[in-house]
Order: C-alpha cells, then structure tokens, then sequence
C-alpha cells in the first residue's frame, strides 16, 4: 500500500506535465478532479497510463511512416540514369540500340549510319554532326536532344518525338516521317517546306498531326 500511494503521488505531482506532453491523457478526469482514495488514483494512474502508450504509439507509428516516405523519396531521386557515356567520333554502325535509354550519352559526330535505335530514349541526348542515315529511329523519343547538323538521310522517323530539339543546319532528306511530331523545333524555311510534302500521320503519343508540329499550310 505504501508503493502505490507513492506511486499515487507521483502521478499527481506530474500531473501537469502529463496533461501538456500528451493531449490525449487531458480525457482523465478522475485526477484532473482530485483523487480521493489510494484505489482511484491507482486506477485513474493505469488509465493514463495506457492513453500515454497509445499516444505514444500513434506518434511512433506516423514517424515510421514519414520515416518511410522520405527513404522512398530520396530512393526515386536516386533513382537517376546511369552516368551518361562518351561516343564522340566513334563508329557505331550498323548497331542495335533497340528500346535502350540512351540519355546522357554525347554521340557528336558518331558514325551511326544504319544503325537500329528504334523506341530508345534519347531525350536531351546530343546527337551534334552525328551520321544517322538509314539509321531506324522509329518510336524514338528525342525530345530535347541536340540535332544541330545531323543527317538523317533516309532515315525512319516514323512516330519519333523530337520536341523542342535543336535542328540548325539538320539534313533530313528523304527521311520518312510519318507521325513525328516537330513542336517547337526551330527549322529553316526551306527545310520545313520539305518536311511539309512529306509530312502525314499523327503521333501516337502526342495525338499531334505532324503537318500540324510543322504548321504546314
């Protein structure tokens, strides 16, 4: 009897302390009022108890969770390309690339003449003076990507993306580009009057008519 009308006193001398640490505990009126018998403060000091290990267990259960969503965060923003290669003035001909992703490489005047790079990813990628005739870019997406002086003589472009790419000086004749979508690349004149007669189709992905990315007449 003497431990728990200690224990008793203690409870009432933090009581104040509880209150302010675990809102819920606030619910315990028997101690809030006063406890009149050893017996009701024992009681009243289980209940708090077991509020203050729920409270707790709330608390520890929602930073787990936050906990759990930053590693996920910081996982994804990891979760980065591989660390782009260097293919500067190689001979890639004849190569299969097919469905690979490609950003961050740099192939400025690479030999990839008839090369397979059909549904690779090569947004932003730099394709400076590289040799692409015949090569297969079908599905590619080169949203970005650095054309500047590219040849795509015979190449297929059919549903490729080249959004917002850089095409100064870019050779596309006889390229066959059915559904490529041209939005916001900056062509000269005569080169978009070329794309315009050849132009037909709609991308698949973009849903954008390609004499429409050329603003053909």
């Amino acid at each position: 009897m003497v431990k728990a009308f200690l224990l008793c006193v203690l409870v009432l001398a933090a009581e104040r302390t509880i209150f302010d640490l675990c809102p819920i505990c606030q619910v315990s009126q028997p101690i809030a009022n006063g406890a009149k018998t050893v017996l009701e403060c024992m009681v009243s000091t289980v209940a708090i108890a077991n509020q203050t290990m729920r409270y707790l267990s709330s608390i520890f259960r929602r930073r787990w969770l936050l906990s759990c969503l930053l590693v996920c965060v910081m996982w994804f923003s990891w979760a980065t390309p591989a660390q782009g290669e260097n293919f500067d003035r190689q001979s890639l001909r004849q190569q299969s690339f097919a469905g690979q992703d490609l950003r961050g490489n740099n192939y400025t005047s690479t030999d990839m003449a008839e090369s397979d790079l059909s549904n690779t990813n090569l947004r932003g990628v730099r394709l400076f003076d590289t040799n692409l005739t015949k090569a297969n870019l079908e599905n590619a997406d080169m949203t970005g990507a650095t054309l500047d002086g590219t040849r795509f003589i015979r190449a297929n472009l059919k549903n490729a993306i080249l959004e917002g790419a850089y095409a100064f000086s870019t050779d596309f004749r006889k390229a066959t580009i059915e559904g490529a979508d041209f939005t916001d690349v900056d062509l000269d004149v005569k080169t978009n009057d070329m794309l315009c007669a050849l132009a037909t189709g709609v991308n698949p992905v973009t849903g954008r008519a390609t004499k429409d990315t050329l603003y053909c007449p």
